[in-house]
């Protein structure tokens, strides 16, 4: 049976009808269009379908979308401002973190989450905050630069250090 179910995504709100199936990866890119969360493993082990869900870092295609239900959802669609990268994109173009970029949203969003809530990450916290990221091109050597230097702008911006 089909259930009513309200989301915020990216800061608007949707009443979706889901299946009790359906996952939250399926109501964005399907229902929504939102493609940034890309469809990779299914078993929660790649990190390629990674949104923020209230606030933490969530595999979309392990949770269920009425799991989901009055929550907010923030994409890699809502992580930039209007014409300008989020201080964590600029830094992944500029430290050559992206390469085929299939992996590439689910690390933003999970680097973003992580210096909303520690903005001066020791190595060891970015490795294990990025460790159910898969990345098949970069060697993650500039991942790891660019979630440094993402820090240090964003620590700038607030004036902090």
């Amino acid at each position: 049976m089909k259930r009513l179910i309200q989301l915020t995504v990216n800061g608007q709100a949707h009443d979706l009808v889901v299946t009790p199936v359906g996952t939250l990866l399926d109501v964005l890119r399907d229902d929504l269009g939102l493609t940034g969360a890309k469809r990779g493993c299914d078993l929660g082990a790649c990190g390629a379908c990674t949104v923020i869900l209230d606030g933490r870092p969530v595999n979309s295609c392990l949770t269920l979308a009425v799991e989901a239900d009055g929550s907010d959802v923030a994409t890699i669609e809502g992580v930039a401002a209007p014409g300008r990268l989020h201080p964590v994109q600029e830094a992944f173009a500029v430290h050559g973190a992206v390469q085929c970029g299939f992996c590439t949203p689910g690390m933003v969003l999970v680097t973003k989450s992580l210096l909303d809530e520690c903005p001066e990450p020791e190595d060891r916290q970015i490795r294990e905050a990025l460790s159910g990221n898969l990345c098949r091109c970069t060697g993650y050597v500039k991942v790891l630069d660019a979630v440094r230097a993402a820090a240090r702008r964003l620590r700038a911006r607030e004036g902090v250090r």
